[in-house]
């Protein structure tokens, strides 16, 4: 079966500037993944939903180009993969600008903070900056979780027109990965009008057991809402309370910070 990343691509409608061999390595490249770093030609077939015939040619023509290699008959990613990650990266100076904040954010509340941007149903890690780790899923820059059961989400989400929040939530797979987690579609929309009246986010443990976490919007000159920082600490050691009471002010100062260099950048 397809991977959802895939799955997305083949789905959507070409038009005249779409060209279909260029989506399909795409598909190619995103078959591999943490639980599938090594595939055979069938699997990566499977797994992109294209012929084998088809992804041979992909996978040849990646191979040459060095960003993928072959040992036998298992196909694996090179480190080159990460150039195309990282020209994202190199050309938003709002990272090299976010770092430093938050740097010294995790240093004063002693937990976590990490930045993200919304793509399609989910958030992905642009920056994050560790104290130690949380959590049981391993986060780093490129991954990717829910929008809709995540603070940082909740944030982009707010930053939506009302029928974007909606489209999106009802493309979400919202299932419950906690006793906790929200994913009713009107409950949903109640939160996250919440944020935005508020202007931050708390999710207490929706996507894992005893992980808290609290999130603020980054704005442009705009007041666009273009990414969105969090704070993430653990149940057993603070609340969701205490951690609204002693952690969300120095995270609103700093998502602040980062804005107000983002306004004349």
């Amino acid at each position: 079966m397809a991977n959802t990343a895939s799955s997305r691509i083949a789905d959507l409608k070409p038009g005249d500037g779409y060209v279909q061999s260029f989506a399909r390595g795409l598909q190619v490249i995103r078959s591999f993944s943490a639980s599938a770093p090594r595939q055979t030609l069938s699997e990566v077939a499977e797994r992109s939903g294209l012929s084998r015939a088809g992804a041979r040619r992909i996978l040849l023509t990646l191979e040459a180009l060095g960003y993928v290699r072959s040992e036998g008959k298992l196909f694996s990613l090179t480190p080159r993969i990460l150039d195309l990650g990282f020209a994202y990266l190199t050309s938003m100076p709002i990272w090299n600008l976010a770092e430093p904040v938050m740097e010294a954010l995790v240093e004063q509340v002693r937990e976590s903070s990490s930045a993200a941007v919304l793509d399609g149903t989910d958030i992905v890690y642009v920056l994050r900056v560790h104290t130690h780790k949380i959590m049981n899923i391993s986060l780093g820059v490129g991954s990717r979780l829910p929008a809709y059961c995540t603070s940082m989400g909740r944030i982009l989400l707010a930053g939506l027109p009302d029928a974007q929040v909606r489209q999106c939530l009802a493309a979400s797979e919202r299932k419950a990965y906690t006793r906790h987690t929200v994913t009713d579609m009107e409950d949903l929309l109640g939160k996250i009008n919440q944020v935005r009246r508020q202007g931050w986010s708390l999710v207490d443990q929706e996507l894992e057991e005893g992980l808290i976490s609290l999130a603020a919007p980054l704005t442009n000159r705009a007041g666009q809402t273009v990414a969105a920082i969090n704070i993430s600490g653990q149940a057993n050691r603070t609340n969701a309370k205490v951690m609204q009471d002693t952690m969300l002010p120095p995270l609103l100062a700093a998502a602040q910070s980062i804005s107000r260099m983002l306004s004349v950048s």
